[in-house]
């Protein structure tokens, strides 16, 4: 790409971060490997079937690939370049061929030293490591541990009850904006997304939906992907993991440990709400996306250049 090219594309990027709102396609319920219409505003698009693209894994239920989406800028987010996921510390051994092919160069864990404890390490093609990149859940991980194996129903519901569990997930997501160790971890990761020499790349957390999914919907806003179909990425985390979750529960209860296993599903499930918590946060601290990642992460303009030449075609 030549300077003059390189220049207009920070200067269009620039401008369409500083305004904070992109134009929003209309809204489509997420569904599991089917399409939905996506409304390009301003009068220059026409409407879109866009796809999201489940990788079906036997060990992991949350897989996908970013790209696919159409940017307000007429563009399309590249596939096989960027994937999200749950944690890959159950695979079988067809999964781990299966991610063989997608031709990961990198795979990047967010989660806690706790979780990779309990849960296990990514189970991966024989060469590849993973890359511990801690995000804080701030001790949710071991708060449900520790309400899971009380099987006390009282200190559970006082746990998790009345709103609590909500709360709880609200200030997750306000620590994705508000720690700088987190800010941290996001901003390495983007940057080795922008970095043209490297690779596919892979990045996950325990349930591929809230770390994740907060990475996922940066990613997509700063590819110039219209904020709604970046909100429905976002919540299509509970179309994938909702019959995993639900046995989970089931077995929670079967096996007495749990008398009202739906105290969990606050903590399993994405919410607009959460979202909101997040996005909220930014704005307070930063006044715009464009400043959460400018300031915030402390990406200059030519790295999130080098994002959209490497991402959109």
């Amino acid at each position: 790409m030549s300077r003059a090219r390189i220049r207009l594309a920070i200067a269009v990027l620039a401008s369409a971060l500083a305004i904070g709102t992109l134009p929003a396609a209309a809204h489509a319920a997420p569904a599991h490997s089917t399409t939905a219409p996506t409304a390009m505003s301003a009068g220059r698009y026409h409407q879109q079937a866009e796809t999201i693209r489940q990788i079906p894994l036997q060990g992991a239920v949350n897989v996908r690939d970013l790209g696919g989406y159409r940017t307000w800028t007429g563009g399309q987010v590249r596939q096989g370049l960027v994937y999200r996921s749950d944690a890959l510390g159950k695979l079988t051994p067809a999964d781990t061929t299966a991610l063989s092919g997608l031709g990961l160069a990198k795979v990047v864990d967010f989660r806690i030293p706790m979780e990779v404890h309990y849960d296990g390490a990514d189970r991966l093609p024989a060469g590849l490591t993973a890359t511990s990149r801690p995000v804080s859940d701030l001790g949710l991980y071991g708060t449900l541990l520790g309400a899971i194996s009380s099987g006390d129903p009282a200190a559970q519901e006082q746990m998790l009850g009345g709103g609590r569990a909500e709360a709880y997930m609200r200030d997750i997501y306000r620590t994705f904006v508000t720690s700088p160790e987190n800010r941290a971890q996001f901003a390495t990761t983007l940057r080795e997304i922008a970095d043209g020499s490297q690779g596919p790349l892979l990045f996950h957390c325990t349930s591929g939906k809230d770390r994740t999914g907060w990475m996922s919907y940066v990613l997509l806003l700063a590819l110039a992907v219209p904020e709604d179909a970046a909100t429905r990425d976002y919540l299509a985390s509970n179309t994938f993991r909702a019959a995993y979750d639900a046995q989970v529960r089931a077995g929670l209860k079967q096996s007495g440990r749990m008398q009202n296993p739906d105290l969990l599903i606050p903590l399993q499930e994405v919410r607009q709400d959460y979202l909101d918590a997040a996005t909220a946060q930014m704005a307070a601290d930063y006044g715009s996306f464009y400043g959460y990642l400018t300031d915030g992460l402390g990406l200059d303009l030519r790295t999130l250049a080098k994002l959209r030449t490497k991402l959109v075609r």
